[in-house]
């Protein structure tokens, strides 16, 4: 049997409740719920308003435009992160500016970024590698100093917490993904948590095509009209049915997540130990939400091995992102700061291990068959 990398996990009522939505006649956006979901993710998160959109990328480019990035512009972010995170505000005309990640946590590493900021910088966006947060109090205070916005890219960190406060609703604006690889799913899906209320009006007239429909629905106006730039940035209400059901579960999914985590931390201690590898590195107070499993290993050499041998044996591991900064597109429309000597380094030793909810009967396999790849050294390695 082939244990696949991701595996989307169906919770029970998502089905039941598409057929909810066809039958009150809500097929497109912003339904009952959309306003369901929004009202979890506010009193969740703590964030002062929520929107569903149609991907993480849709929340990213919503926050550009609320930021009101113009050309020439700089971002800071960290290069080892998936690229919608940059091609939002690419979009805007905005550059890149890429800064090295921390060796333990894999996120922007905030000792460099003060160095980076130039008069042309408007923002800074942590991304939450893992579900595991960056140093928020940090990144916030040098924000503050320089008067920049901070947009928490937490794609992966739905469920996660720094210092007891939910990632995403830390910074001025944070986005999450509900793409089928995620810990809470819905196919294709996002969300923007604005937690600076004066954006809040324009965000939803951004959403939903530069219109202020939402506050002709409310009463506010007595007519809606085009006011402002903007897009379709709302999902189906198909998508948010389908949320709903797994928002329901979404305890039940972290703790069982967390459990598959745990037995892989404990299974490759040993072999931390010995040197041959190392694990993920969860700082205090930082309440992770087991979204994925990597692995360091020693080099580009063993990573690939590892990665075929796995594969041989019906076991599907992968590696990660590709550094944005030596991508073609970044390259040329970004800038790197101090050559990311780290990024480099672990872009090219990580790998990922299969995670997914039903993966417990299939666990001692991946973990056994991991061991035994592991303890032997490839023939001739270096």
């Amino acid at each position: 049997m082939t244990i696949p990398f991701n595996k989307p996990h169906l919770g029970g009522k998502e089905l039941w409740n598409i057929a909810q939505a066809h039958a009150k006649g809500q097929m497109a956006g912003d339904g009952s719920f959309t306003k369901q979901c929004q009202v979890w993710l506010e009193q969740r998160t703590g964030c002062r308003k929520a929107l569903l959109t149609h991907s993480c990328t849709a929340a990213l480019e919503m926050a550009a435009i609320l930021a009101d990035i113009q050309p020439g512009d700089e971002v800071i972010m960290p290069s080892y992160t998936f690229v919608s995170t940059a091609n939002a505000f690419v979009l805007r005309g905005a550059v890149p500016v890429f800064v090295d990640i921390r060796p333990d946590t894999l996120n922007l590493d905030e000792r460099l970024i003060e160095a980076a900021i130039t008069p042309r910088t408007r923002a800074i966006v942590p991304v939450h590698y893992g579900g595991v947060g960056c140093d928020m109090e940090a990144i916030l205070a040098i924000a503050e100093r320089h008067g920049l916005l901070v947009i928490e890219d937490a794609a992966q960190a739905v469920m996660a917490t720094h210092d007891g406060r939910p990632l995403g609703a830390i910074g001025h604006l944070g986005t999450l993904s509900f793409h089928e690889t995620k810990n809470i799913i819905s196919g294709e899906g996002g969300a923007l948590l604005i937690n600076d209320l004066a954006l809040a009006e324009r965000a939803e007239i951004i959403r939903d095509k530069g219109t202020n429909r939402s506050q002709f629905f409310r009463g506010q106006v007595d007519k809606y009209t085009w006011v402002d730039i903007g897009s379709s940035y709302l999902p189906g209400e198909i998508i948010a049915a389908f949320l709903w059901a797994q928002m329901e579960e979404a305890d039940a999914i972290t703790a069982r997540r967390l459990a598959l985590w745990e037995r892989y931390h404990a299974a490759f201690e040993p072999l931390e130990r010995a040197g041959r590898l190392r694990r993920p590195v969860i700082p205090e107070g930082c309440g992770h939400n087991a979204h994925l499993y990597y692995l360091l290993l020693r080099d580009l050499y063993d990573r690939t091995a590892f990665i075929q041998a796995m594969k041989a044996e019906g076991i599907h591991c992968v590696f990660h992102y590709v550094p944005l900064h030596s991508a073609p597109a970044g390259q040329r429309v970004g800038r790197a700061v101090n050559g990311l000597p780290v990024t480099t380094d672990l872009a090219d030793r990580l790998v990922r291990l299969p995670l997914w909810l039903g993966l417990e009967e299939e666990q001692d396999r991946v973990i056994e068959t991991a061991l035994r790849t592991l303890e032997v050294e490839p023939v001739n390695a270096r």
